[in-house]
């Protein structure tokens, strides 16, 4: 039987020098093995509080909200600049402009037209109404008092109805005129216009929806397959994407246009983001000619070896900051050899993130390219430790919103104007900010640290960050340029992969076209439609076929609402930053 309370373990004692110094010693060495442990455990400590912050950081990019709106009370982290006389009259001016702003999108947002609720909602008076008169049945238009019923009026209800779209077959038949008795004289005929495909079966408005379908609405070759043959014609895949391919032949001298008109904008923004391409199992013939040869073949050849199956190809996206034109380039690489031929000629400011291969750009450039850094960066690396770093992140959050109040001030201004305003109010920010990245608390946090990083970045890429305040026609983020990323990202989760490198320059050119028509607002169908017929027609007025010019003269295939859509999205945020500029007044 087990004993009911078990006696405690005695550990001998470890025997103690007789000398003194030899005792001395030993707690000296025992003490230093003590402060090494407290820091072995401080460190891990900190490591964990990293690895945990890093899983967070995980989970919100997999399942949390993607906006990073912080919905603090405005006063709670208001700075305390002091009571100098400048701050406080800064405070003052941008509370009055604040209300100033409030009255006028207030005013303007009175004057709309209220929205219809959908029961209210009329159906637009060019769509075809077809009659059906209802009559009650005949036991109901007879009373027995008083005989047949005599007719009163109608209740008149609208039903829009759908049906799919209608394929038709346009025949021409080509008259031909001959000499009876002169054979020599040969057939006369009327001249036969210039078709996508050889003897012109398929219009330009079959390959404008096939084309607006994919990269408009990210419908891969099969789904349009089971569109179409809903409406009575089903395609074979391979004839879908040879009018892809005929349809991206004839828009090539757009597409060059346009970047031609983009490289002169003098400002532009760059991102990038990666899709699949499959790995050929033998390598294509290249053109010695063009200077992507050899990255194209130390990739794909380099794939064949290592037997993968794909590579990480790479699709980047240029915005103009100016011009209402967005390109993209295929590469099948990350490598900076695309954007460096891309800007080869290129003069002006480039705002990007901090890739590493723009530095060589702009280096190699001499002076013609100017760096600028995206505010929407660095306040992204300091949101993701305000978690863990809750006061300093809190400051630098609340200062760099400053910032943005300030642009959103800015942004109905002129060019002088808007510059005028960086340098007499964004400028002392600035200043407060950078004198803030070098206080103890930030200059001596643990170097791995997430802190650290995030500070970091605002110090190594100082002087591209405060670029913006030099010149009024370029903004503070690159937040738009990012947002073309989601063009690709939307159509990648459907296509899934590029199958070529042609197939991969050939969607840049038609992914460029289709994503300028709708910064446009355009709709991108009608004006595929009418650009591949006066192509095909021999036009070269490749000014007149952007969309940024087409639009002009083809205001119904203007997408208005979408116009509203953005200005009553700019109005909120507007009404939401004045107001809490309102609330920091003193």
């Amino acid at each position: 039987m087990q004993d009911a309370h078990p006696q405690p373990v005695t550990v001998d004692a470890l025997p103690l020098p007789e000398e003194v110094g030899a005792c001395h010693a030993l707690l000296q060495e025992q003490a230093q093995a003590l402060v090494a442990a407290q820091q072995s455990r401080e460190a891990l400590q900190q490591e964990n509080a990293e690895l945990n912050a890093y899983v967070q950081r995980l989970l919100r990019q997999l399942y949390g909200r993607r906006h990073e709106r912080v919905v603090d009370d405005p006063r709670q982290q208001a700075l305390d600049f002091g009571d100098e006389p400048a701050a406080q009259d800064a405070i003052c001016e941008a509370a009055a402009a604040a209300e100033q702003l409030i009255e006028q999108v207030t005013q303007r947002r009175a004057a709309r037209k209220p929205r219809p609720r959908p029961s209210q909602e009329k159906f637009p008076p060019h769509l075809p109404r077809v009659e059906e008169v209802v009559e009650p049945p005949a036991e109901q238009r007879e009373c027995p008092t008083h005989g047949a019923k005599q007719p009163l009026g109608y209740d008149v209800v609208e039903t829009l109805m759908f049906e799919r779209p209608k394929l038709w077959v346009l025949v021409r038949k080509y008259a031909k005129y001959v000499c009876a008795s002169e054979p020599a004289c040969g057939v006369a005929s009327a001249p036969r216009p210039t078709g996508l495909v050889e003897g012109d079966r398929y219009d330009a408005s079959v390959a404008a929806e096939v084309i607006a379908n994919k990269y408009a609405y990210h419908l891969p070759l099969y789904r349009e397959q089971d569109i179409f043959a809903g409406s009575g014609w089903t395609p074979s895949r391979s004839t879908l994407l040879n009018l892809l391919c005929a349809s991206a032949f004839a828009l090539q001298p757009l597409g060059d246009h346009l970047r031609r008109w983009l490289l002169a904008d003098g400002g532009l923004g760059c991102d990038e983001t990666g899709v699949t391409l499959i790995v050929p199992p033998v390598l294509p013939a290249l053109d010695p000619a063009d200077p992507r040869s050899a990255r194209i073949a130390e990739v794909l050849q380099g794939a064949i070896d290592a037997g993968r199956p794909s590579v990480r190809a790479a699709m980047w996206g240029y915005r103009g900051f100016r011009l209402p034109i967005n390109v993209f380039d295929f590469t099948v690489s990350r490598h900076r050899d695309g954007p460096r031929e891309m800007l080869r000629d290129y003069a002006g400011l480039l705002m990007a993130d901090c890739y590493t291969g723009f530095d060589g750009i702009v280096l190699e450039s001499d002076t013609r390219i100017v760096r600028a850094a995206c505010w929407t960066h660095a306040r992204r690396k300091v949101f993701e430790v305000r978690g863990n770093y809750p006061q300093p992140a809190s400051v630098l959050l609340a200062m760099i919103r400053e910032l943005y109040d300030l642009e959103d001030r800015a942004k109905e201004m002129a060019d002088d104007e808007r510059l005028a305003l960086r340098q007499r109010e964004a400028c002392p920010v600035l200043a407060r900010i950078r004198d803030y990245l070098q206080t103890p608390a930030l200059r001596e946090a643990l170097p791995k640290s997430d802190l650290a990083k995030a500070t970091n970045y605002l110090r190594n890429h100082w002087e591209q960050l405060e670029r913006y305040t030099t010149d009024g026609r370029f903004p503070i983020d690159n937040n738009e340029t990012e947002q073309l990323m989601k063009q690709v990202a939307l159509g990648r989760k459907n296509w899934l992969f590029v199958g070529s490198v042609a197939g991969g320059a050939r969607a840049a050119l038609l992914m460029t076209i289709v994503s300028t028509a709708i910064r446009n607002d355009l709709d991108v169908v009608a004006y595929l439609r009418d650009v591949l017929r006066q192509l095909l027609a021999g036009s070269t007025d490749y000014e007149a076929l952007c969309p940024h010019v087409w639009k002009l003269a083809h205001p119904d295939a203007v997408r208005v609402y979408r116009v509203e859509e953005r200005r009553d999205a700019a109005d909120r945020r507007t009404l939401r930053r004045a107001r809490r500029r309102q609330a920091r007044a003193p």
